[in-house]
């Protein structure tokens, strides 16, 4: 019977930690931009003219 052992040297291990990292981050603000815009749907938008401003 042989046993195989696994072995994943540090070039390989690195990258697959970063892409994990990566991934998790990713869907992080993917979400975070999409309750960003639920919450812009529903907050009350101000005026953008300001009569403070307006040159005469």
């Amino acid at each position: 019977m042989s046993v195989q052992l696994l072995y994943i040297d540090p070039g390989s291990g690195s990258m697959l930690l970063q892409f994990i990292i990566g991934a998790c981050l990713g869907v992080v603000f993917f979400f975070k931009t999409i309750v960003y815009r639920i919450k812009s749907i529903f907050r009350k938008e101000k005026n953008d003219t300001d009569t403070t401003s307006e040159s005469k």
